[in-house]
């Protein structure tokens, strides 16, 4: 599969319509962080294939965050093969969708004059984006998780409350999810930066969220959106900073 990139040992970063998921292998097993869209399904199912890995050799799927475009087949792999699906415990209502923190239709309608807005929301409407995606069981992880790839949790709230990076402290890898990304279709800006502000819950924590990130040592970045960032945590996000205050 064209997609799938394998960055260190055992890291696999797959791109799908508009998101990007990471798979962590370990022996026979696997962990899978984040899913796409709904419309990624079978992306998601060969992705694991290119890997030499069935959904069944998932230990657990863990989530970034419980938007539409990183949730979209946890519950799909929970019911059917039943892999657990980990998050922030802060994050588990949310992927129960007891509240919603996602950008909302009229945010969207708002800002469709912006270059690149409409045409994304037409593909996300188009990759499931507007479809009820939400986990009947998340489970919140504990405060140390024994998976595949060794992956470290980083509370990063700010894109949701949630919201966690995944340090690979081993591979010196930084999974950031939405809490950094290297590229956006609704962004003009190139390299690391935030999502444009009206993607976040809460922009000021976004901002310093960046600075937890940047404390973290690793050299090369998997964010949900764009490409891998290669260039230590501490540079990227300082350049996501000044990106932010221009």
């Amino acid at each position: 599969m064209d997609d799938v990139t394998e960055i260190r040992a055992g890291v696999h970063l797959a791109r799908g319509s508009n998101t990007n998921w990471v798979i962590l292998t370990e022996g026979d097993a696997a962990t899978l962080v984040d899913t796409g869209y709904p419309g990624d399904r079978e992306r998601v199912l060969a992705s694991l294939a290119a890997v030499g890995r069935r959904p069944e050799d998932l230990a657990a799927v863990l989530i970034t965050h419980a938007h539409s475009d990183h949730l979209g087949s946890a519950e799909y792999l929970r019911t059917t093969y039943g892999v657990p699906v980990l998050m922030h415990e802060k994050e588990v209502p949310h992927a129960r969708r007891e509240f919603l923190h996602q950008v909302s239709v009229g945010q969207i309608a708002q800002n469709a004059w912006r270059p690149g807005v409409l045409p994304w929301a037409v593909r996300a409407v188009r990759s499931g984006g507007l479809t009820d995606v939400r986990v009947a069981e998340p489970q919140a992880f504990p405060a140390a998780l024994d998976l595949p790839g060794r992956p470290v949790p980083v509370h990063t709230p700010g894109h949701t409350a949630g919201h966690c990076a995944y340090h690979l402290p081993d591979a010196g890898v930084l999974l950031t999810g939405d809490a950094l990304v290297a590229g956006h279709p609704t962004s003009r800006a190139r390299g690391p930066q935030l999502l444009p502000g009206y993607f976040h819950h809460d922009r000021d924590e976004a901002l310093a969220s960046l600075r937890a990130m940047g404390r973290l040592d690793a050299d090369v970045l998997l964010p949900g959106h764009g490409p891998a960032h290669d260039g230590s945590a501490a540079t990227a996000t300082e350049h996501a900073r000044r990106l932010a205050s221009a």
